[in-house]
């Protein structure tokens, strides 16, 4: 019986040394080790690690990398105009051994620099700059937040602006400007075109000028695209160029020739009376009747 009680209290002291002494860090974890309040230099990796009973604590330091959003801050920017920031960090830890003694809570102390820092962005910034030139201000934003970070053994990985909140008046400013630009590009756009179409319609007159032709099959083919239309009115333009084209393909009078004189009209005999024929010429003025036609008068000239 005594022998029993014996063994289980070995038993018992055994297990507690063990549980006091025997600790399991993780994969992503390492252990600072303090004896008798003292940090010892050499930092325990992940497994079993062995501390001595009574005089070693050992403190466990996460080495993943932290993601922690900034809360929103509002500020003014450098032209007068409010905005609301807000932002995301990646951290880890670098130096273990700083990150358990230099600073008290260092995921606080990381958070309370970065806000900090992103209402100091604000300040000296643009609103163009918040809206477009994110790169620029995230890697000041890193360099800021890192400058303390370094000391507390903390690495800053990556630093993002993740959204810009604007006042309603502002935004309404902005999408009018947007659209008075759009439209500007727009009338330019139309402008270029129609300078490019003039410049070309030019050409296309001189290639014209110099071979009429061009412009009747230029025509034909205009009636060709009208006709596939099935269109039951067709109006067709008759071009003064090609009256001319035409009045070149006239063979030219000859000096010697006589000019055609047009015959007189026959006049028809009436009943009991008759007409005289009127002179044909440039000189004639007017024509008589008959005087031996009875009933009939002298006709004044013209």
């Amino acid at each position: 019986m005594i022998a029993s009680y014996v063994l289980a209290t070995i038993f018992g002291l055994g297990a507690l040394w063990l549980v006091t002494t025997v600790r399991v860090v993780k994969q992503f974890e390492r252990g600072v080790v303090f004896r008798f309040g003292r940090v010892q230099s050499r930092v325990r990796g992940p497994g079993l690690t062995w501390l001595v009973p009574i005089a070693d604590r050992l403190e466990k330091v996460n080495m993943q990398i932290i993601t922690m959003p900034v809360p929103a801050q509002d500020g003014i920017t450098r032209d007068n105009v409010t905005v609301r920031v807000d932002a995301v960090i990646y951290f880890k830890v670098s130096d273990p051994v700083r990150a358990a003694v230099d600073v008290q809570d260092y995921i606080s102390a990381i958070g309370q620099v970065a806000q900090t820092s992103l209402r100091s962005i604000i300040g000296k910034s643009n609103l163009d700059d918040l809206l477009c030139n994110r790169e620029g201000l995230n890697q000041g934003l890193e360099l800021m937040i890192d400058s303390p970070a370094l000391g507390w053994g903390i690495h800053i990985d990556r630093v993002e602006i993740k959204d810009v909140v604007l006042p309603d008046s502002m935004k309404r400013s902005m999408s009018r400007q947007a659209e008075a630009e759009r439209e500007r590009r727009a009338r330019v756009i139309t402008a270029d075109g129609e300078l490019q179409a003039s410049r070309k319609l030019a050409q296309a007159a001189q290639v014209m000028a110099e071979h009429p032709a061009a412009l009747e099959l230029r025509l034909l083919e205009t009636v060709v695209e009208v006709a596939a239309e099935k269109n039951s009115t067709l109006v067709l333009p008759f071009p003064v160029e090609l009256m001319r084209f035409l009045e070149r393909l006239t063979p030219p009078r000859s000096a010697g020739e006589p000019a055609v004189t047009p015959e007189p009209a026959a006049v028809p005999d009436g009943a009991g009376s008759q007409l005289a024929a009127a002179p044909v010429g440039d000189d004639a003025r007017s024509f008589q009747a008959d005087p031996d036609a009875p009933g009939r008068r002298t006709d004044p000239a013209v």
